[in-house]
């Protein structure tokens, strides 16, 4: 199992890389190909609605096939596809279609891990390792941020995206040597998603979940770039270290929830308050969006940890997962988590376009104040959760 999911944790580390680096590529899609931040936006959201629209499939692969051969084939077949078809990119269009080729590819990565740790540790013990997983894939968010600018001026992006073609090959080839499946759960019971979807219990936390990643996503993944560039002047090396910052602040955020719920004996409070500190930094970002470079990094960093209170929503739902659904139920909290990012990335492109003006700042205020009232709700909603820690 621990070879598997070290196996899993190098595809997931591709998988956090191809939702962040499209910030740091934006400059040169933009000269090279006509590529807009409006363009990249629905790249960017193609790449999360596919995500999101796979995870059914993927959580009854999951419970069906097991996670050696549901993780291999999608990651062979759509994670080095399409790093192989973006590298071919002659147009906005094409970088959209690879972009959901590579969601394929990637949407099962992360589930599976959570499968293998959810049936094979204890109760207990999950947010910290599925935390952990989080924390060490986002060694990619790294390599997406001032790595990736180095490559693209030493090698050019299309040599740099091909060579990540034959690297996504070759992980998805090891994900079929290395993966043992965990013995399935024998049982009469029958359930499906519907089952999960009929549990109120469950409604607080699909509302935090379909709101907790979209803020740290969107920006991580997309307006950090613009916005830097447009407001700031930052160009492709400026903009790697501030998306650097970043991501440091989401691997540190990653390693330490898992340990606050077991250090506080809480999973929804320490949720809640991640949560919270991103809400204020969204709301700062929204009252001063051009203070300075280095103020935005220091909010955009504070967004980051909050996003990486993920691993524990899942862990807070998984608990009350019926045992024989666990591969339905872990997919289902990714779907809203996913999908509210995807959601987010498509409609903060016709907000960026309403918002723009004489003054760079104004189309992200906008996008600001969007992402600090659902931030908000979803924590009002949060409020009525049953805390449960196993």
């Amino acid at each position: 199992m621990k070879r598997g999911l070290l196996a899993l944790s190098m595809a997931y580390i591709l998988s956090q890389f191809y939702r962040a680096f499209l910030p740091v590529i934006a400059p040169v899609l933009a000269a090279e190909i006509g590529a807009t931040p409006d363009d990249l936006a629905y790249a960017s959201g193609i790449w999360f609605v596919v995500f999101a629209a796979m995870q059914i499939a993927v959580g009854i692969g999951l419970d069906a096939l097991g996670p050696k051969r549901t993780a291999s084939a999608l990651f062979i077949f759509g994670g080095a596809g399409g790093a192989l078809l973006f590298s071919l990119a002659q147009s906005p269009l094409h970088v959209s279609i690879a972009m959901g080729l590579i969601g394929i590819g990637c949407s099962p990565i992360l589930m599976a891990a959570y499968y293998i740790i959810a049936r094979t540790y204890s109760a207990a013990a999950f947010g910290t390792l599925a935390g952990g997983m989080i924390g060490f894939g986002s060694i990619g968010n790294l390599a997406g941020s001032a790595p990736m600018a180095w490559s693209i001026e030493a090698f050019g992006w299309r040599p740099t995206m091909l060579g990540l073609a034959a690297v996504s090959l070759v992980v998805g080839l090891s994900l079929i040597a290395v993966i043992r499946d965990p013995e399935r759960v024998e049982t009469e019971e029958k359930g499906s998603v519907l089952t999960l979807l009929k549990m109120p219990i469950l409604w607080p936390i699909f509302a935090m979940m379909l709101v907790n990643y979209a803020p740290a996503a969107g920006l991580r993944g997309l307006w950090a770039g613009p916005y830097l560039g447009d407001v700031f002047g930052a160009d492709v090396t400026a903009i790697g270290r501030a998306t650097f910052v970043m991501a440091i602040a989401m691997v540190i955020g990653n390693f330490a929830f898992g340990p606050l719920e077991r250090l506080f004996g809480t999973r929804k409070w320490v949720v809640f308050s991640g949560i919270a500190i991103g809400a204020v930094a969204l709301a700062l970002l929204w009252a001063f969006p051009d203070r300075s470079l280095w103020f935005s990094t220091l909010l955009l960093a504070a967004v980051g940890i909050s996003g990486s209170t993920f691993a524990v929503i899942i862990g807070h739902g998984k608990a009350f997962f019926p045992a024989h659904l666990t591969g339905r139920g872990v997919t289902l909290m990714n779907l809203f988590g996913i999908g509210g990012a995807g959601i987010m990335q498509f409609a903060t492109g016709p907000i960026y376009r309403a918002g723009l003006s004489d003054v760079p700042s104004t189309a992200y205020t906008a996008i600001f104040a969007v992402f600090t009232v659902m931030t908000v709700v979803g924590l009002a909603a949060y409020l009525f959760a049953q805390d449960r820690t196993d």
